[in-house]
């Protein structure tokens, strides 16, 4: 797996300057354990996290090991690696339909999330993940030549490959913090097609005083069950919290049915912002 990230800071006439960037490596197992990790730049703890399987386990790791580098992109983008790998092995299943994935990716998913509750047509009898019934979008390259900044350069990618692209722009109005974010899981298929199985476009109203999530619309645009878009409408308990805690209170809040994978890998990521907020120009 390989992670890119920067900050990118747009002034008034439109120039945009990158403030960072990192960069990783990563080497897993189909298990999704971390068995070699790099960097760019480097973190004197990085290999503490080798071992450690991505999920609950991952991000405890990661907290313990750069908890120092919150706030970071690189620390941004270690964390999502447990949501990416999640949905990275699905790729090979539309390369090689006879591919088997293990006993751990056919585990039951009931009461994991809202698409797989008890009874959603995602489900099989015995709790499995009705694959039959999964639903995907053709998408288009998500550069614009119009905006040559909008993305750092994503390479082409040939074969079985998937790529998690996110962004979360920003900016002030007033005493409010503005945010538009996107997020998309796309993947490449032997007809020459991209398809997305997830993809939302989140906007949210910060409190730049308190930290405090004032007001938040989640849109979901490609979802893969008929019930996945109703973690959309409960993702609105969060308002009233400090963004800088999601990490912890989103899971927290809108754990099993009540929340979406992917949608929460979305909003932890918004913790970022009142930190991100202090790079911006005041009455910028």
């Amino acid at each position: 797996m390989t992670g890119r990230a920067r900050d990118l800071l747009t002034d008034a006439d439109g120039e945009g300057g990158v403030l960072a960037t990192t960069s990783f490596q990563i080497t897993a197992s189909v298990d999704r354990e971390i068995l070699d990790i790099l960097a760019a730049p480097p973190h004197p703890n990085l290999q503490d996290l080798v071992g450690a399987r991505a999920g609950g386990a991952s991000r405890t790791a990661l907290e313990a090991a750069l908890g120092d580098a919150r706030g970071s992109p690189l620390y941004q983008l270690i964390d999502d690696f447990a949501g990416a790998s999640l949905v990275a092995n699905g790729i090979w299943a539309s390369w090689n339909p006879a591919w088997d994935p293990g006993p751990s990716r056919r585990k039951k998913m009931e009461d994991i999330c809202t698409g797989f509750a008890a009874g959603a047509s995602s489900l099989l009898e015995d709790g499995t993940v009705h694959l039959a019934v999964l639903s995907r979008a053709e998408v288009g390259p998500l550069e614009d030549p119009a905006d040559p900044l909008s993305w750092h350069e994503l390479p082409m990618q040939v074969g079985p490959k998937m790529r998690r692209a996110r962004r979360i722009d920003l900016w002030r109005e007033g005493d409010v913090i503005k945010v538009d974010a996107y997020f998309q899981d796309s993947g490449g298929m032997p007809s020459g097609m991209r398809l997305a199985i997830h993809e939302y476009r989140v906007y949210a109203e910060v409190e730049e005083g308190t930290g405090r999530l004032l007001a938040l619309q989640a849109l979901p645009l490609v979802l893969p069950f008929r019930e996945c878009p109703g973690a959309s409408v409960k993702a609105t308990r969060l308002v009233g919290r400090a963004v800088a805690d999601f990490r912890a209170s989103v899971p927290e809040v809108l754990g099993s049915t009540l929340g979406c994978t992917h949608l929460n890998d979305v909003l932890r990521g918004l913790a970022d912002v009142p930190l991100l907020a202090t790079l911006l120009p005041k009455g910028g």
